[in-house]
């Protein structure tokens, strides 16, 4: 590590802050270009101890930037890791305050509900789909709290991979007998068809974003626990949306989700 406690403190009470008082900032690495990724998930890992102390739940786990046309948007080539605390969490068919974001954007995702813990190192996709109770359809609110959605994988990971609000729904499926590879999603955005694509867009199979996210914490001592809900990433590019907006997400076999911007 780089950075020293109070400087990580600092920082992530800064990224907080920009959420919570919903503007912007110029990326850290601005200001720290040397930290590196294990200065990036402590300042994340601060933020949750925050939550956490205001009396926050985590609600699940994330996987970002895992398909080719996110790591294209976003000029980078690797995937993140992040958390969802019990705040980010909509109804489905639920509101999203638009006055509590700053420039959101939304993805088609399918959701993971693990049955049994996963660990890394080692954990892989039949590993994954051993351990899953069923998967669900999923739209994740992005919204960074970077000037005009502009930073590098070290600063993206400090804010928590960009997390800000989440929805589930539909019909819970068994991955057993279904390739989650062909798994067609359609993603609307008032009532218009505004994104297309398959689970293979993550990285091959959407189960292979758990396993990374199971390897990733394995090497930090940590494990997925039984009954945890993952964000398996986002299928296609991110949608920015506005106040008014409705936007609904369908999956092949799953039913559908969504959520209303107001």
């Amino acid at each position: 590590m780089k950075l020293d406690a109070p400087t990580i403190a600092g920082l992530a009470e800064h990224l907080e802050t920009c959420q919570l008082q919903v503007h912007d900032t110029p990326k850290i690495t601005d200001e720290h270009p040397h930290m590196d990724w294990d200065d990036a998930y402590a300042i994340q890992a601060e933020l949750l101890r925050r939550k956490r102390s205001r009396g926050l739940r985590l609600a699940g786990l994330k996987a970002g930037l895992t398909s080719f046309a996110k790591m294209r948007q976003m000029g980078v080539s690797t995937p993140v890791f992040g958390f969802m605390t019990d705040d980010y969490a909509v109804p489905d068919g639920g509101e999203c305050r638009m006055s509590e974001l700053i420039h959101p954007k939304v993805e088609p995702e399918i959701a993971f509900v693990t049955s049994r813990p996963l660990r890394g190192p080692g954990c892989h996709i039949g590993t994954v789909l051993a351990a899953i109770d069923f998967v669900i359809p999923g739209i994740e609110v992005i919204d960074s709290r970077y000037r005009d959605f502009k930073f590098d994988l070290k600063s993206v990971v400090a804010d928590n991979t960009s997390a800000a609000r989440f929805v589930i729904g539909g019909q819970p499926m068994s991955v057993a007998g279904i390739d989650l590879r062909t798994v067609g999603v359609v993603m609307e955005k008032n009532g218009e068809p505004v994104a297309f694509g398959a689970g293979a867009a993550v990285l091959g199979h959407p189960a292979a974003a758990i396993a990374m996210l199971a390897n990733h914490l394995g090497a930090r001592g940590e494990e997925i626990p039984a009954g945890t809900l993952i964000l398996s990433g986002g299928i296609t590019e991110a949608v920015a949306v506005k106040a008014g907006d409705n936007v609904s997400l369908r999956v092949q076999g799953m039913g559908s989700t969504g959520l209303r911007f107001v």
